[in-house]
Formats: structure tokens, sequence, C-alpha cells
């Protein structure tokens, strides 16, 4: 199937279209522009893990880019696997940057590649500024501009295959959504490497439509190096909502194209086989980092494993209170508490402390989300009905049927890495946006896009009446 092929006045309202998404999302993100949560919740978010950057590019200044195994780190004289970082030493990591003072200690956190701090230890050397105050602001609009240039072309995804209707409302979802604002400009979380895997997806397979023409070990190769970027630049972070996120792509041309079994089989081991190898060579290359840094590749081994345990289903009496309260914890209760969790507090910010019954007011829970999923979607497919056209009920049944996977990617964490969730309530919610919100805002301007065409149709009719 070949895609129709703009004019030069409707790409050029795709491009605008597109500065504009770009405008809006790198505002919110690094500024707090639409204020969809308050300024001092948005300054301090995630300052802690964000210091292990801090911490690295002080290390990459005084000893390179690549000691300590190029591993983010902190200068404290413990290991933060053990002790988590207090807030005091947050602020020493900042203050070592900032001023230049010397780390005496320097323990290395050893559950991912760090790559984003070996980026930003990079650009720390390539940009000419004195004031290392400056340089971090910088890197914050970076990090802001990177995932605003992310969202933007999942945005304009949206736009090519479901209209500017779905498109507006996808950005209008992710504007307002102040877990994604908070996020999009922290230099640990590097929000815009979760969307790398879907992105690479979403382009390849618009651009390659027939599923028999389509060369699957280049799809392959491309899951591959999507997966380990973004292995490379955030870890194993949410690394099964990324891998569900990539394939909700896959799953939207499958129906789209009608692939066979067969076709769709190739496909689906093609992203298997090469999200497998970049996982494993990102394993083999941290483990080769935590031997350089600790001397210990065994322990590297060790660490990998008892990091995996804890955060899942691991042995409750192997660790203290903390742990072993949340490897106890029912996986329905923790599923159940992200679904009552707030998308949206639409209160005045100086109202946050007001009473619960002002809450629920005017309080978006991601519930509400997912019921008005379910009633568009099946308005939708009662639109099926009405709709002659047999390319529009195949995008349609795509889009429904993608969304309503794409909750496998956020139900991933919950309930493979329950014991996680459990504790991280502080950051956990994102992963609801990735991508589940987003092609379930489409879907509402599905719905939308249909009544306007029946409207226009309904004073059609009326008007050949008349005359």
């Amino acid at each position: 199937m070949q895609m129709k092929q703009p004019n030069r006045a409707e790409t050029a309202k795709v491009w605008a279209f597109c500065v504009v998404s770009a405008f809006v999302l790198l505002s919110g993100f690094a500024f707090n522009t639409w204020q969809v949560i308050g300024d001092k919740s948005f300054l301090r978010f995630q300052r802690d893990t964000e210091s292990l950057i801090i911490g690295r590019l002080a290390k990459s200044r005084q000893d390179g880019i690549f000691s300590a195994g190029g591993l983010a780190g902190a200068g404290v004289d413990h290991s933060f696997h053990e002790t988590w970082i207090t807030p005091k030493e947050t602020d020493r990591q900042y203050l070592a940057y900032f001023d230049d003072i010397p780390l005496k200690r320097y323990s290395p956190y050893l559950s991912q590649i760090g790559g984003q701090g070996m980026m930003y230890g990079v650009l720390d050397r390539l940009i000419r500024i004195s004031s290392s105050r400056t340089k971090y602001e910088i890197f914050q609009i970076i990090a802001s501009a990177l995932s605003a240039v992310a969202l933007t072309l999942v945005v304009l995804w949206f736009h090519i295959e479901f209209g500017f209707t779905s498109a507006i409302l996808v950005l209008a979802s992710a504007a307002a959504s102040k877990w994604l604002t908070v996020f999009g400009r922290n230099l640990w979380w590097s929000l815009w490497a979760f969307y790398l895997p879907m992105l690479a997806l979403m382009f390849f397979l618009m651009l390659n439509r027939k599923p028999e023409k389509r060369h699957f070990i280049k799809l392959g190769i491309l899951a591959c190096a999507a997966v380990f970027a973004k292995c490379f630049f955030n870890g194993y972070e949410y690394i099964t909502t990324t891998l569900v996120m990539m394939t909700v792509p896959f799953i939207y041309y499958s129906i789209l194209d009608r692939a066979d079994l067969r076709q769709f089989a190739k496909g689906a081991v093609s992203i298997v086989a090469g999200t497998s190898v970049a996982i494993l060579v990102s394993l083999v290359i941290l483990l080769l980092q935590i031997g350089s840094a600790e001397g210990n590749v065994p322990g590297g081994i060790k660490h990998v494993t008892s990091t995996l345990e804890k955060r899942t289903y691991g042995n409750a009496s192997e660790y203290n209170s903390e742990f072993s309260s949340s490897l106890e914890a029912g996986t329905f209760g923790v599923v159940r508490n992200y679904i009552n969790g707030s998308y949206l507090d639409l209160r005045p910010k100086a109202d946050a402390s007001d009473s619960a019954e002002a809450e629920s007011a005017f309080e978006i829970r991601y519930s509400h989300l997912i019921i008005s999923f379910v009633v568009m979607s099946l308005l939708t497919v009662f639109a099926w009905r009405r709709n002659k056209s047999t390319a529009q009920r195949q995008k349609d049944t795509g889009l429904v049927v993608a969304a309503w996977f794409s909750i496998l990617a956020p139900l991933s964490w919950f309930i493979i890495f329950k014991s996680h969730s459990y504790i991280h309530t502080h950051v956990n919610f994102i992963v609801w946006q990735m991508p589940f919100t987003l092609f379930g805002f489409a879907i509402w301007g599905a719905v939308i896009r249909h009544g306007l065409q029946r409207l226009r149709t309904s004073k059609w009719r009326i008007n050949i009446w008349r005359h």
C-alpha cells in the first residue's frame, strides 16, 4: 500500500504543527510553563537520582570520562545500593560540580551503564562556559529538548495516521501530564530514551507498509539498535514497559495491513531476537564496567541478580524491612494504587492541601481516563457500523486494538516489578504515558472526527432537502 504524497501546502502545515508541538512540550518540560504541577515539586523532583549524574560530571572532570568504568555515582563513602544517598549528600554532589570541589571518594551506581552521564561529560568539555551552574541549566534544556522532540515525533505519527484531531489531543494530553512534565528535563531519567524503540518501529513500519516485502532482518537490526540505545542512556529502568511499548506499532500495522500469521510471526521473531541481543550486549558492557570500577565481575553478576530479585518477587526473608514489605505486598493492591493515582490536579496550587472532597472534585485520576477510553472505544466501534470506508474502519480497528494492547506496557511493570512499584509510587506513574494514555486520547480524537464528519453530512443533507 503506497502512502499518499502530501502537497507543499500540507507539508508546510505539518512542519508548522511540529514546531508548535515541540515548543509547547519544551516550555512545559524546561520551565513548567503550563503549571500542571507546583513549582516546588517541579524544581525538586528526583534531585537525588539526578545528583548521580552530577557526581559523574564532577568525577569525569577530575579523573576522566571513563574513570570508575564511566558509571554514574556520588562522592560518598558508602554504597547507596545499601543506604540511599541523603539530602545533604545530594546537595554536596551539586556543590562539588558547581564549585570544582575535589571528590575524595566515589561510589558508583552499578545498575546501569550510565551513558547519559558520559554524554553530558563530553558536553561539559565541549561547552566553553566558565560557570558550571550555567552548564547544568543548559544540560536541562538539552534533556527537555530531546524529550520534546521524541514526543513530537510520536504526535507527528498520530497526525499522519489519524489526522489533526487525534494528534492535537495526544499533544494536549502530553503537555497536561504532570509526570511527563517532571521527568522531561531530569538528567538521570532521560525521558526521550524510553520512546526511542517505539519511534523506530513506528516510522520503519509506516514507511514499509507491505508485510510481504518488509525486510525483517532490517527490522531486527533496528530493534536491536534502538533497545541498546535505551539501555545505554537510561539503563533498565521500566524495561518491560519500554519493550511492550515498542511492539504497539507492530500490532497496529499488523491489523491495518492484514498481515497473515506467517508474516506476523516473522516480524515478532525479528523484534524479539534484536531485543535479546541488545539486552545481552548491554549487560556484558555493564559487567565489564563493574569489573573496571570494582575489580570484581562475579560480584557484578551477583549485584544484577540481587537487584532483579528485590524488585520483583525475591525471598522477603533475605532483605531488610523496607524490601521485605514490598516483596510481601499483594500484586492486586499495588495495581489498584496506580489505577487510582493522579494524572492531573486541576485545583489551584494554593489549594493543594484542601479536603478530600475538593480533591475528588478537581482531580483527574487514571481510573477516570480508563473509563473514558472504554466509552470512547465503544463509540468508535459503533461508528464502524455507519462508516462505509473499509480503509477507515481498518484504521480505527487497529487504533482501538493497539490502544488496549498498550495497557500491557504499564501493567507489565506494576505486576512483574511489583516490589519496585510498591516502593516507588513517587515516580512509577510515568509508565501510564508509555504509551497507553497517548493512544487513549487518540481514540477520543477518532470519536470527535466521526462526530464532525456526521455533523457535516447531516448539514449537507438538510441543505439538499431545503432546496
